[in-house]
């Protein structure tokens, strides 16, 4: 008989010696959302797993087993060997699949009578997604964020770098979500992230932290297909708010760094999105542009007449305002200045009321 284990447990660092999380899914349920750390190996490639799915509902489960019994058995030296490796390795195999069933349960009963140290998830990856539910707006609470607001190409996401870089605690969103926020915002980034993905990637993040004090970018509550959970959206709009401005060419050089890669294509589809908000005349114009190089001009464009008034702060109370022209002086002076603003009880004669 094999163990199972909680996710409570490995969450909370209560077994012992290292460990690694196998998600035995299919490829496609892997891709599309897992537990962050989880590797891949399935038992069922998605073509297997559609047809004895299939099979269970339209004829019956002993003939489902069997088909699964089938193309499982396929792969097991491949997957022996993986998993040996692995045992070699890590004191603790935790396998999952979708609900801690048949495809996990099999795996683990097998490899526990070979001698490795496999476990079970109890529940697989159903009740870690009940366990994210209910720890995430827990460990929320006592956050205080710093946040920075800003238009496209002013350097937040750049800032931010730096200021993890020198060891302060960020909360990436853009980097959870894989996407940008705006309708370009997955050019270049590949396949964005699911919500349950995106909630599961905010979980770790902020379970890591250091201190309490959390950097993060002011977005709006969607970012691309995904929703920011109102606890978080709440605390952040609590937080104590800079505005960062920079000049019309250094916000120019930033978006070029982000958007313009090897190839045209995830630009100009992105540019094909916009066409119900700026219209056709101006999108072929602007692809016409892509395609000479002429990158500038069109992100130039795209802030003025576009970017810029559609993400106006109106209303925004600032509690200070950072011109940005080197991403590393300005992470330093917004360091500086939060650590003298939280030592102090000056904060509500600092605030700057900047309406748009």
């Amino acid at each position: 008989m094999y163990e199972i284990l909680k996710y409570d447990d490995i969450d909370q660092g209560n077994i012992d010696g290292s460990h690694i999380l196998i998600d035995v899914r299919s490829p496609n349920e892997y891709n599309l959302e897992t537990i962050p750390s989880a590797i891949n190996i399935p038992i069922f490639n998605d073509n297997e797993r559609k047809l004895i799915g299939t099979t269970y509902t339209q004829e019956s489960i002993e003939q489902a087993k069997k088909l699964g019994v089938k193309a499982a058995a396929k792969k097991l030296p491949h997957i022996y060997d993986r998993i040996a490796t692995l045992n070699r390795k890590y004191n603790n195999l935790i396998f999952f699949c979708a609900r801690g069933g048949f495809r996990s349960s099999s795996l683990v009963s097998l490899f526990k009578t070979l001698g490795i140290h496999a476990y079970k998830l109890d529940g697989g990856y159903k009740k870690y997604r009940k366990y994210i539910n209910k720890a995430l707006p827990e460990i929320i609470k006592g956050v205080k964020f710093i946040v920075l607001y800003g238009n496209t190409g002013t350097g937040k996401t750049h800032i931010l770098e730096t200021i993890k870089g020198m060891g302060h605690d960020v909360l990436d969103l853009e980097g959870c979500a894989n996407h940008r926020g705006s309708l370009l915002g997955s050019v270049g980034l590949g396949k964005p992230n699911t919500q349950k993905m995106f909630e599961s990637m905010l979980y770790e993040s902020l379970k890591n932290r250091k201190t309490n004090i959390v950097y993060v970018e002011g977005e709006s509550k969607r970012i691309g297909r995904v929703i920011i959970p109102n606890f978080i959206y709440d605390a952040i709009n609590n937080g104590i708010a800079i505005k960062i401005e920079a000049s019309i060419e250094t916000r120019i050089d930033n978006i070029l760094e982000d958007y313009v890669h090897e190839t045209d294509k995830e630009l100009i589809d992105a540019l094909n999105q916009l066409r119900r908000y700026i219209g056709n005349k101006l999108i072929d114009r602007y692809i016409d542009m892509v395609q000479k190089s002429k990158y500038r001009g069109v992100a130039k464009e795209l802030m003025i007449k576009y970017y810029d008034p559609l993400y106006e702060y109106k209303n925004r109370t600032f509690n200070e305002t950072f011109y940005n022209e080197n991403n590393e002086e300005t992470a330093k002076q917004i360091v500086e200045w939060t650590g003298r603003i939280l030592a102090t009880s000056e904060l509500n004669d600092r605030v700057i009321r900047i309406r748009g």
